[in-house]
This record gives C-alpha cells, structure tokens and sequence, in this order.
C-alpha cells in the first residue's frame, strides 16, 4: 500500500474552530497536531499526540465534519517520524527593528486584522510580538460591500492563493483609533505598537504624526502606498511620486522623534527609487510592499454591478515581495536602511525568506485573514526549530544573510548543468514529466506505454528542471553539478 502524503492530507482539513476532532480524543490535541504539518511544522507535531492511542486517534477521525470524507487522522500521525531537533533549548526569536526590542517580528500588518483594541490585544495575547495598526487618516471613509475576492484553484473553497480587497482605511474617528493605540502600549508595553498614518496635505501628515507620537506609539508608519484610495493625492499616488515621498517623509520627521517607516507601493516599475528619497529624508526603515493593483471577475464580487482595481495579496505575491526587498537591499545607497517585509507570509519558511534577504520585522495579513492569530505558533515555532537545526541564537545573525547570494544575469554560471534522474521507488508512471517536457521543454523524456516508465534521454536534457517541478509525487529528483564538458 502507497505510503499516505502527509500534506496533502493535512491540506484537507477544515482547520476547524473548538475542533470535533480534538474534542473526542482522550489524550491529545490531533486538530493542533494537523495544524503545525498544514504549516510546515511536520515532525514537531507529533508532541500534541505523542500520549494517543490508535483508539483515540480512531475517534478523533471518526469526529471529522469534513464534508467530503474525513481526514485519515492515525494513518497521517502514524506517517511521521520522531522530531530530530531538541524542543528543550528552543532559542528566543527577540530581535531590536528601529531601535525597538520586539520579542518576535511576526507583526499583523495594517488592515482588517487589526482595527480595533480588542483584536489586537487578542493577537498580543495569541503571542503576536507587535502591530501596525490600520491607517488613521483625517478623511471620511466608507467602504463598500461586498469588498473581499479571492483566487482558489479547481474550484475549490476557503483556501485561495490569491485575495483581492477594495478596503480603504480605518473607520473610526481619529481620536478615538490614537486612545486605542494609547491603551495597547499601557497594557503590553513588551510589544511593538506602530501607528500607520495617511495625510493629503504636508499639514495633515504632520498632524497625525504629532498625535502618534502623543499617544506614546513605538514607530510611524506612511502609507504612500493603498491602491484604491478613492481621493487623488493619496496612497499609491504618493508611492509612485518619488518627490512626494521625499517631502511628506521629511516633513514628518522634523515633526516627530520616534521612528518613520514609509510604506512602498510595488505599483510602480523601480521601489528604489521613492524608497531611496525617502532613506535621504530620514526615513528610519522602509515597509514594503503594500498590495498589487489588480483585476477579478467574480460576479458575486461586484458593488451594485460594476467592477474596479483594486488590491491583489495572498501567497501568489511573495515572489513580486521578495523581488522588491532585493531590489532595496542591493542599492548601495541605502545601505544600513532596516527593512519590514510583507507579502504573502503564511508559513515560517515565508518570514525565513524575507528575514535572510534584510528584513529585521515582517508583517502578516491575508493568512491571518484566512486562518486567524493562531497560526503565529507555527510561525514562531518552525523559526525556532531552524535556528536550532543551523545553530543559530540570534535571529539577527540571519538578517541578510541570503542577499550576496544574488548577482546579475550575466554574472551566473553557464558551463555546468545539473541533470534530474528518476526514483522509481517513488514514479507511479503517470507520465506527467513526458508531456510537459514534450511540448514546454526539450523533448528529452521517452515515456513507455507498456511498462508506465518514463526514461530521460541524456543526449536531449539540458537540465532545465521542468520536470521535476512538474512531478505530482517528488520522484524526480537532481544528481551532482558537472562540468558540460563532462556531458
């Protein structure tokens, strides 16, 4: 019998609330369990069922609501093998970001998931190590309903890969926003309090900023960078205008003395360019990056039958987030700039990568939106295990340490190739690797329709590596690096 694929099972689970699972099993937690392999957490995992019987975990399953057929909850546990990494000397993920002590940088970024006291002070308790609260302005604002689109492949529903909004900025009265920010600080003096902030006018930017920094917050953030704001002048307008951001960037500063943070819009060919005129302006550290502007279809998505752009996030912009780190942390001029990454973070490996490309903070939205606070335990938890497993004991250590490792197109290896080769232990013969390197690569796989057995053609391949990114089940896997000569 094939061995069952961990994450593909745990990618079914409902991730329910007061989960029925949990709540029949007698001596473990399997819903949290599911959870920390659903965020690439697999072999701590075992921890929350190390005590279960196969009885239990038999209930356990037999309690699935899901709606298609329940989740193989003994045969996934019995899948796993023992954590090899000790749990006992897990290290702190404490870290200083604009010369503030965080005790993680996992930060909920500014938006739905943090516009009022009782939310975030609920994500401080979750163990969230700070906020960006939603962005005060001076404006009324109204939004629209239905304001939320999502992307989910094959039809699928709730875990989409792509989320789409049309929502602007915080509701409340400014006041009223600055004595909340004002009671997160008195109550969790420990965490991050950054107040985001939107102004119009020179004077509008410098009066909320006064304000802010009244309330007693840790750092401001600008947001020159919301796609859908609905007046001109605002938001990405701002971003795309490298003059404007000097100007509101410096203005604020000579306003203020805690920290500024100008927040970049990706819309826009070159970040470097508003974000090096606001690092001449002062600016402490640059966020970055708000979301894509974009377009969806779903009529059920539509304001009284019409349609506009609107922001894009999920997982499927992380790459376009990285790029655009990269893109900052390669710019001589900004050298020693500090750096809050955001865009599609859902796992720890996510945070890893924004944090080894130079971001000391990152901050989180749609997974958060999708899965709740809760997920900051696997977030924080597989950062730990990796530092653990690289004997690290200081997250610093990994702040861009990946960004060397980048150089220009011209700059790469040409005179080597690394050939892919088949694991037949693992190959079902579904042939997927013959068609797709038959008509998008270089013809170099002989599929037999007899035997069900793909053969690579060494003459042919020239080590693109389709086919292994194509493999539904991990069976094609690299040999060493050679010299072409050696081909």
């Amino acid at each position: 019998m094939k061995r069952i694929n961990i994450y593909e099972e745990a990618n079914r689970c409902l991730l329910c609330q007061d989960a029925p699972c949990t709540k029949a099993c007698k001596t473990g937690d399997p819903a949290r369990a599911i959870r920390a392999i659903r965020f690439d957490n697999h072999k701590p995992a075992l921890k929350w069922v190390a005590d279960c019987t196969d009885a239990d975990l038999e209930a356990a399953e037999k309690a699935c609501i899901h709606y298609n057929w329940p989740i193989r909850i003994k045969e996934l546990i019995r899948s796993i093998s023992p954590d090899d990494v000790p749990s006992d000397n897990y290290p702190d993920l404490n870290i200083d970001f604009c010369g503030i002590p965080c005790e993680n940088p996992f930060f909920l970024a500014s938006s739905a998931v943090c516009t009022n006291y009782e939310m975030v002070a609920r994500a401080f308790e979750a163990g969230w190590g700070g906020v960006f609260y939603k962005t005060i302005c001076l404006q009324d604002i109204k939004e629209v309903s239905p304001r939320f689109d999502a992307l989910h492949g094959n039809g699928t529903k709730g875990d989409f890969y792509g989320f789409r909004n049309m929502e602007q900025l915080s509701e409340n009265p400014v006041d009223v926003d600055f004595d909340i920010l004002s009671c997160l600080k008195k109550n969790y003096p420990t965490k991050g309090v950054v107040a985001s902030i939107m102004g119009q006018t020179e004077e509008q930017w410098i009066e909320l900023a006064l304000m802010a920094e009244k309330a007693g917050v840790d750092a401001i953030e600008l947001n020159f960078s919301c796609p859908q704001m609905r007046l001109a002048g605002m938001g990405s307008d701002v971003g795309q205008n490298p003059e404007a951001v000097k100007f509101y960037t410096a203005y604020v500063k000579r306003s203020v003395k805690i920290p500024v943070i100008p927040k970049m819009t990706p819309n826009i060919t070159h970040m470097a360019s508003p974000a090096k005129e606001a690092f001449f302006a002062g600016a402490d550290a640059i966020s970055a990056i708000n979301t894509i502007k974009s377009v969806t279809m779903d009529p059920l998505a539509e304001v009284s039958g019409r349609r506009t752009v609107s922001g894009y996030s999920g997982r499927a912009v992380k790459p376009i987030a990285l790029r655009f780190i990269l893109e900052m942390a390669k710019t001589e001029e900004m050298k020693g700039i500090e750096f809050s990454g955001i865009g599609g973070i859902e796992t720890w490996r996510d945070a890893l990568e924004f944090i080894q490309l130079g971001c000391s903070n990152v901050q989180v939205c749609t997974a958060v939106m999708q899965y709740g606070y809760r997920i900051i335990d696997d977030l924080k938890l597989g950062l730990q295990r990796y530092m653990v497993k690289r004997g690290v004991r200081h997250l610093s250590d990994l702040v861009g340490e990946a960004v060397d490792t980048f150089v220009m197109p011209t700059d790469l290896d040409r005179q080597t190739i690394i050939y892919p080769k088949i694991n037949r232990e693992v190959c079902v013969g579904c042939g997927r690797c013959e068609t797709s390197c038959s008509d998008g690569g270089h013809q170099a796989i002989v599929f037999d329709t007899a035997t069900r057995q793909p053969r690579i053609v060494g003459t042919k391949c020239v080590g693109c590596h389709l086919c292994r990114l194509v493999c539904p089940t991990g069976a094609i896997e690299v040999t060493r690096r050679i010299d072409k000569k050696e081909a």
